[in-house]
Formats: structure tokens, C-alpha cells, sequence
């Protein structure tokens, strides 16, 4: 299982993230379509970008899934950030409070 504080990065693009919360569903996290890897693993030579899922990510973003999981990008790449097939979405700031 994937643990807060884990660096990975995708097989098929240059993207890496850190895991800022990790629930279950991360074992599935993919970019580009094909499993993300440990940081210091070797990436496979047949491994290629997905077409359907190239619409990148975005350097120092935050990404999370309707079960909580949050990831943050650390190195932008080409691969779309999913868990399975379902996209995992941008996480939105929040606002700050008005000051008068």
C-alpha cells in the first residue's frame, strides 16, 4: 500500500508526485494510463503514453479522488493523473477570509 510521503513517477511521461494522503485506492494511481512507480525504479523500455489520456498535469498542483487520496505534483509531465480509469481532479484553493 502507498503511504503519505511517497514518491513516485510515471513510467510513460516525466511526471512525479508526492503522496500527501494516501487511502487504497492509490495502488491504482496512474499517469498517462500505465501504473506510476516508485521514484527509484527503473522505468520499462515498452511503456508508452495512453492517447486518450495526455491532457497533462500542472507543476505544484494538488490532485485528489472522491475517496480522499491527495497527491502534488512535483515534476510536470504529459500523462493525465487517474486511479484506474477515473481522473483524478485539481484540487481547488481555498478562499481566504475577506479583511475590511
Amino acid at each position: 500500500m502507498v503511504k503519505n510521503g511517497t514518491r513516485l513517477r510515471s513510467q510513460v511521461c516525466d511526471t512525479e508526485v508526492i503522496v500527501v494522503r494516501a487511502t487504497e485506492t492509490l495502488d491504482d494511481l496512474r499517469a498517462g494510463g500505465a501504473l506510476m512507480l516508485p521514484l527509484d525504479a527503473d522505468r520499462p523500455a515498452a511503456a508508452s503514453l495512453a492517447p486518450d489520456l495526455t491532457d497533462g498535469n500542472v507543476l505544484g498542483k494538488r490532485y485528489v479522488d472522491p475517496d480522499g487520496a491527495e497527491i502534488l505534483v512535483t515534476k510536470a509531465g504529459k500523462g493525465t493523473l487517474t486511479i484506474g480509469t477515473t481522473p483524478l481532479t485539481l484540487k481547488e484553493a481555498k478562499p481566504l477570509p475577506a479583511s475590511d
